[in-house]
């Protein structure tokens, strides 16, 4: 099941009916109050929402959605104003996996739907991995520092596995934008230092096992 927030009838409608007709079963709703009272019936596998909604703004929502842990690994969509980059880095510091800046097209959508449910869904490639006080569960999708849990988005945590295994090589961000995200991502490289420096305010102390290559990309060090 997919959930669609969206106040705009004719997108919500044309949304929901490119899902369906992919073979997803889609739910679109028009206020925020519905589509809680939605979510205490059923959890989806994905979360599409707009940011400007009445009621209630998309970030608000975003954000109860991740201190909820029913809903804290769900994968989300926000759906932004063209040129809204503000909008953008705010909706990734605050949990979303994901966006698509209208006007967008159908068939771009449905293709970042599908990547992120094969991510998410992908349970095959199992790795433990400990490094100083951080450890990373890739079968349970769960990081400790010190012992103690640390919520990671869906996109934090690839990232964050995807550094570990390649221990002490540079990533550039281009080669990273291809591994996690999988698709053309309009060259907007800013979107991996958005990521990992949230990534290192949640790993707190261990988040310096991060280094930057100054204009190249990023690395965990070999001597850590």
């Amino acid at each position: 099941m997919i959930y669609l927030v969206e106040d705009d009838n004719s997108i919500r409608e044309l949304v929901a009916y490119t899902l369906n007709s992919a073979g997803f079963d889609a739910e679109g709703f028009e206020k925020p109050s519905a589509f809680w009272a939605a979510l205490e019936k059923e959890v989806p596998s994905l979360i599409l929402l707009d940011l400007m909604l009445p009621e209630e703004d998309g970030i608000s929502i975003l954000k109860k959605l991740r201190a909820s842990s029913k809903t804290k690994k769900t994968p989300i969509i926000l759906l932004t104003a063209k040129g809204s980059e503000f909008d953008k880095v705010i909706g990734l510091d605050s949990g979303a996996d994901d966006y698509v800046a209208k006007p967008f097209g159908m068939m771009e959508l449905l293709s970042r739907v599908k990547a992120l449910l094969r991510r998410t869904e992908q349970e095959d490639e199992v790795a433990e991995y400990v490094l100083g006080g951080l450890s990373v569960s890739q079968s349970r999708h769960e990081v400790t520092v010190d012992g103690k849990e640390v919520v990671l988005t869906l996109k934090e945590f690839e990232l964050l596995c995807l550094l570990l295994e390649n221990k002490g090589r540079v990533m550039t961000r281009d080669q990273l934008l291809n591994r996690i995200w999988g698709y053309g991502f309009d060259g907007e490289n800013r979107t991996i230092d958005v990521h990992i420096r949230t990534l290192r305010q949640k790993l707190g102390g261990c988040g310096q096992y991060i280094e930057t290559v100054r204009g190249i990309g990023y690395k965990i060090g070999g001597n850590l």
